[in-house]
This record gives structure tokens, sequence and C-alpha cells, in this order.
């Protein structure tokens, strides 16, 4: 989705990101947020001396970190902390990459993927290394931001499929299994497909859940 890399397929194969096949990647980048785990750790053991504040602003510049030759303007420098302040990190500014809980990291890369205002957000297993306080925070963050913008989430967890998620597609043997409405697609019998194994798929308070069928 990000466009880094194109499937080898057949000629007739057709790839629209908001409603377009081609892109600069550096333009369609400013568009999607995304945050993995890989840039997670890259700041976490590359640029772990790096402050919160320093995280959100090497937006600017797709960067890990200040960079030495970066010069950033005071609107920039305004932009930085207005996020911070939107997401309730503010207290994280000088606090450094190493010091921070993965929970606190992965909202300050929250707010960095924030700068430019993008259309969507791309979160590739966002709650990875997070205990369960941690994960509740990050996912409570996560449904405000969907009232602003779109939020696609990767995910092996149902628990994490909130309320204000529409739409799911179910991936199985590298292809598009079954894709839809959150409430057609996320059943049973479709899921224990996905999986090859028996399960059962409950809903209650908004909160999905999955176990294992007890004829399995």
């Amino acid at each position: 989705m990000s466009n880094d890399l194109y499937p080898n397929t057949h000629e007739k194969f057709k790839k629209e990101i908001f409603e377009q096949e081609t892109w600069d990647v550096f333009e369609l980048k400013k568009n999607f947020g995304i945050i993995t785990n890989d840039l997670h750790n890259d700041f976490l053991y590359n640029a772990k001396f790096s402050t919160g504040f320093e995280i959100v602003r090497s937006g600017f510049f797709a960067s890990l970190g200040k960079i030495k030759h970066h010069i950033f303007t005071q609107e920039q420098n305004d932009r930085s902390n207005e996020i911070m302040e939107s997401l309730g990190i503010i207290h994280l500014s000088e606090k450094r990459a190493n010091q921070m809980s993965t929970g606190e990291l992965r909202k300050c890369i929250i707010a960095r993927a924030l700068i430019y205002n993008p259309k969507a957000l791309l979160l590739d297993e966002p709650t990875s290394g997070l205990d369960v306080k941690a994960q509740m925070n990050f996912l409570s963050l996560i449904k405000k931001l969907t009232q602003k913008l779109t939020v696609i989430i990767i995910t092996h967890h149902v628990e994490e499929i909130f309320d204000e998620i529409t739409h799911v597609a179910l991936i199985a043997n590298n292809e598009i299994f079954k894709q839809g409405l959150k409430e057609d697609i996320l059943t049973s019998e479709n899921i224990s497909k996905v999986f090859d194994l028996e399960v059962i798929i409950k809903k209650e308070q908004d909160t999905y859940s999955i176990k294992r069928s007890l004829n399995a």
C-alpha cells in the first residue's frame, strides 16, 4: 500500500490508492501515516537518544530523529507541539526513546505520522509488545483518530477490531479470502476456514473474542 513494493503478477492487475493508480512515492507517504514494529525498533535501537519532540518532528524529513543538517522552521516546531498536545503526550517532549515504555514510544511514532495531516493511518500489529493496560490506552487513542481520518489495522487479534472499524479483509494463502462489511465477514465459519481450525467468534459490548470450538 505504501508503493515501496509492487506485486509481480498478471499485467491486468490494478492497484488504486485514494482512487489513483500512479503516485510519486514521497507524495503518497504524505497522505499515508505508516506505523510498523520495524520503525518502532529503528527508533529504539538506532535513534535511542532522540527525545519525544525530535521523534515527532522528524516526520517532516522521514528521518530517524534529528539529523545535523536539518533546519526546522518555527511553523514546523509549532506543528510538532500541536500534535503532541492533541494526543496528550506533551510530557514526553524531553524524554528519550530509550527511557520510554513501549506504549509511550508507539504514541510518539503515531504523532510523527500525523505531521502532514495524512488521509489514512496504516498500523501493522499496533499493540505488539504492549501490556494489557497499554493496549487499551493505545486502542482508545486510535479510536479517537478514526473521527478525523481513515484507520487501517493489520492484526491477528480480533479483540483489536473495535466498533469504529467498518470493513474487514481476511487474508489466507497470500490472497484475500473475503472482504466486506465487518458484520458479514467476521463469522465463526469464515475465521475457521482462514485458520483451518474450528473456532467460535463472539461479540459482546462492541468487543470481539475468539475461542476454540469444543468440537475442534
